[in-house]
């Protein structure tokens, strides 16, 4: 038997039968696939209902724990995004088979009509009459001829008459207006290196007692 989580178990055979769930996995799994499946159907009927009243649902009609039941619920809430483009697709095929029949059972008739009204609608489904979309041809990109300046100009801004000069007018105003600030020079650090890092002995040489 397969040994796998339940949120594995329902997301790979939910709707898998029930004699084969039981040839795969433990019965505590296939009964929470069961469980799952059968709530995700009621769940689709009440989109509306709040938790609790899920929970009750589980409860009553499975005799679980609450525990099991808000379980349950969390593994049926990350279920349904999968669970309904399954839903999706398997209604997409399902209208294609009903379209093609009908298609064909028309055509026995020599019922011109129908067929073409099938076809229009299984086109029209399909999304035949729409084109594919190409790829974009990377290849025939040409990449633009960028080049580095320093003219604002090619923004569209007027430059600065004497910009160096406007610089050291700022540069003096605004120091002139913060003269606590005081620049110091760098001074070595008063460390007193070799008591604080002593050089390790040599291999062999034995270390003196402290």
């Amino acid at each position: 038997m397969a040994m796998v989580s339940a949120m594995e178990a329902c997301r790979l055979d939910m709707f898998t039968r029930e004699d084969e769930l039981r040839r795969k996995y433990p019965e505590e799994i296939v009964a929470k696939v069961l469980r799952i499946r059968e709530m995700y159907n009621w769940f689709v009927a009440n989109p509306d209902a709040p938790d609790r009243e899920f929970v009750s649902e589980v409860m009553q009609r499975h005799s679980v724990s609450k525990p099991t039941a808000y379980s349950d619920l969390a593994v049926c809430k990350a279920m349904l995004p999968n669970l309904a483009q399954a839903a999706r697709e398997f209604h997409r095929w399902r209208y294609n088979e009903m379209i093609l029949e009908t298609y064909r059972m028309a055509q026995k008739r020599k019922d011109t009509k129908t067929m073409e009204r099938a076809a229009s609608s299984y086109a029209r489904h399909n999304r035949v009459d729409l084109e594919d979309e190409k790829a974009i041809p990377y290849d025939r990109i040409v990449i633009q001829p960028f080049t580095a300046t320093e003219d604002p100009r090619v923004l569209g801004i007027k430059p600065i008459p004497n910009l160096q000069q406007k610089i050291t007018q700022l540069l003096e105003k605004y120091g002139a207006e913060s003269m606590d600030i005081e620049d110091v020079s760098y001074e070595e650090a008063d460390l007193e290196f070799d008591s604080l890092f002593p050089k390790m002995p040599d291999a062999g040489q034995d270390i003196p007692n402290t």
